[in-house]
């Protein structure tokens, strides 16, 4: 009998493995059809990342190709990277599904939305334009791919979230859910933010990725990048990123645990090549994707509670 490695001894036995994925990807499915038989709108929102791709997996096997019976909706900054806008757009088309992009810009040309510099971070107007599109097209649930595990102000969500009229969440005013009984009752201009992969992990989402074969953008994985150091984060170096004065641009082995606009998101060293490798990076981790990647979430430990109750995903 061959002695296992230390890896080996790292990973849970395949068949585990597979059934808590399988438990998991029931669930999801289980929401997702719950969301088409409860709402009159629905909207998926995809930004071509990996946790809504996963969804977008899962929305795939719930209904079948061409018949995801909700719209997939994108929130552009217009500070995307584009290989990640570019497999958006190929993965809508794979599967026959309609796509809504509404931008930032957008929003900007209206006067909804007013940077306090041209150099200001747009991620955090993305709510004003999220707000507009449910008004245009009268959304009453958007599913998202929010996790609790990534954030703190994540953790206190309930799956099924409820909206007023404006768009806020109240933390201190949530329904229960109790043995998977959502509570969907809405007033008129209220919605749903429903979250289908609540209760996956970072592990859970790269494990899944691995088993189903599920496409990435390639910048999930390792590639080369200019970079550089600033709080204890990679920056990379772009037009919208430039380096600072005194600072040193370094070109390293890297890629992204989570992907957003240009100017929030930062990688990490790795040379994870597939999913496979990035699930054994996983397994040693011990500071969240988001911790360890955002910018916007370094301002404060209330950064994204705030932004919430202001609307954001």
């Amino acid at each position: 009998m061959n002695a296992r490695t230390e890896t080996d001894l790292l990973l849970p036995p395949a068949h585990l493995s597979n059934t808590h994925l399988d438990a998991l990807e029931e669930e999801t499915i289980f929401i997702l059809r719950e969301v088409a038989a409860a709402f009159e709108r629905p909207t998926l929102l995809f930004s071509g990342g990996k946790d809504s791709l996963v969804l977008l997996k899962c929305a795939e096997k719930a209904f079948g190709v061409g018949r995801i019976p909700y719209p997939l909706l994108m929130i552009d900054t217009g500070h995307n990277f584009p290989e990640v806008t570019a497999y958006r757009d190929q993965r809508a088309k794979e599967l026959g599904a309609e796509l809504i992009v509404r931008s930032v810009e957008d929003s900007m040309k209206r006067g909804t939305v007013r940077l306090a510099h041209p150099g200001e971070s747009r991620n955090a107007h993305q709510s004003v334009t999220l707000l507009e599109a449910i008004e245009e097209f009268r959304f009453d649930a958007l599913i998202g791919g929010a996790r609790r595990d990534e954030e703190k102000a994540r953790a206190k969500e309930r799956i099924f979230s409820h909206r007023d009229s404006f768009g806020q969440w109240q933390p201190k005013d949530q329904r229960p859910e109790l043995w998977t009984l959502f509570n969907t009752r809405l007033a008129p201009g209220e919605h749903f933010r429903v979250f289908p992969i609540s209760n996956w992990t970072e592990l859970d989402v790269w494990q899944y990725i691995a088993r189903e074969e599920v496409g990435l953008p390639s910048i999930y994985y390792t590639h080369r990048r200019e970079v550089v150091e600033r709080r204890g984060l990679l920056v990379p170096v772009t037009d919208l990123t430039p380096p600072r004065d005194g600072e040193t641009v370094q070109v390293r082995d890297v890629r992204f645990r989570t992907v957003g606009d240009i100017t929030t998101t930062c990688p990490v060293e790795s040379l994870a090549a597939d999913a496979s490798d990035v699930v054994l990076e996983t397994l040693s981790v011990d500071v969240s994707e988001r911790g360890a990647t955002r910018m916007d979430d370094m301002t404060s430990e209330a950064s994204m509670e705030k932004r919430k109750k202001d609307g954001y995903f």
